[in-house]
């Protein structure tokens, strides 16, 4: 697609995409594996962690002037409490690790190439900082039976696997969201992929 373009940003740059990127998160997030029922104060607040830390990386995919892709990247030791616990008590430094955040992607650009593009430029921008030696990010987990999971779904543990990350086993974090067509919020696991550099 002739239309399509990427655009690069650090940190506070992003800021004025925040509400074009909050709606794009609710839209994909939507689907399973997430299942997510969220809101767009909320994602805009959790932005903010990517916009007030010095070395975050963010990534937008654009068709014409429409964002249809984003993904995201922050050095650890500037990520929140609640995700560098995890890491610490498993023995790893924070200052060593740099966090692949999410991937968001609209159905109909999938399959083109630009999941390569999102781990390719975030892995570039992770070298650029100092003492950087462990890439990593979280998976959601759902049983495999699961009953709004679709019939075509396909994890992408295929796919990190091919760029180099590994599950890294007892290594988890927890987070509570509201599923779809739910009424309270549920704790939900996360695992842990690395890859070290």
């Amino acid at each position: 697609m002739n239309s399509i373009t990427i655009e690069k940003y650090v940190g506070q740059e992003a800021r004025k995409l925040a509400l074009a990127l909050a709606d794009l998160r609710l839209k994909v997030f939507w689907d399973f594996p997430y299942l997510y029922e969220g809101t767009v104060e909320y994602e805009k607040n959790y932005l903010e962690t990517y916009f007030k830390a010095e070395h975050s990386f963010i990534l937008v995919v654009k068709d014409g002037e429409k964002i249809i892709g984003a993904t995201t990247g922050i050095w650890a030791r500037e990520e929140e409490e609640s995700f560098k616990k995890p890491l610490q008590a498993y023995g790893l430094n924070t200052d060593e690790v740099f966090y692949f955040g999410e991937s968001v992607l609209l159905p109909q650009y999938r399959g083109l190439g630009l999941g390569k593009v999102f781990m390719e430029e975030r892995e570039e921008y992770a070298r650029s900082i100092p003492g950087i030696k462990i890439l990593a990010f979280c998976s959601v987990e759902r049983p495999s039976d699961h009953l709004m999971k679709p019939a075509d779904y396909r994890p992408l543990d295929e796919f990190w696997r091919s760029r180099g990350f590994t599950p890294a086993q007892g290594l988890f974090t927890e987070y509570s969201w509201l599923d779809r067509g739910e009424k309270n919020e549920t704790v939900k696991k996360l695992n842990y992929w690395l890859k070290y550099i």
